[in-house]
């Protein structure tokens, strides 16, 4: 009886152990169930970098948000968002008040607000290849445009 219940006690222990916090992750596997917080994304390389900061501070510092995806296109920005659970119940105010926010201070843009968590993720997703260099410009801004078109089928 000792000897399985050591046994049984040592198995255990090489589950946990072989789950740890060794194993690589990716944002996107992630994105759904803790803060990500992805750096903003250019398509256009011709377009600055700084702006796009400058909008993801803008949207974060909304309380009711707590992990916020920008990514600059050529013609369209993407903002997607995430709320705060207890703050769900009033999405539609939020967005609202974000997209009088983001039309506001910058009227020359053209946004497409989401706190869809399916848009979030392939924002993400978006984010890792543009990062490992996977896809072209050309392909980003493809992959962007369908990202928006989810963005429109949904509403």
């Amino acid at each position: 009886m000792v000897y399985i219940n050591r046994l049984l006690l040592f198995v255990c222990f090489l589950l946990l152990t072989a789950c740890g916090p060794n194993q690589p992750e990716k944002e996107s596997q992630l994105a759904l169930i803790k803060t990500t917080n992805p750096n903003p994304v250019v398509t256009d390389q011709n377009k600055s970098p700084n702006h796009v900061e400058e909008i993801k501070k803008d949207v974060s510092s909304f309380p009711e948000i707590y992990d916020v995806a920008v990514v600059k296109g050529k013609k369209n920005t993407l903002v997607v968002y995430k709320v705060k659970h207890l703050q769900r119940y009033r999405m539609e105010g939020i967005e609202k008040n974000v997209n009088k926010m983001l039309e506001k201070k910058y009227p020359k843009e053209n946004f497409t607000v989401s706190s869809d968590y399916k848009i979030f993720l392939e924002a993400v997703r978006l984010n890792e290849r543009m990062k490992k260099k996977k896809l072209s410009t050309k392909q980003a801004e493809k992959q962007l445009q369908k990202i928006i078109e989810m963005t429109k089928d949904m509403t």
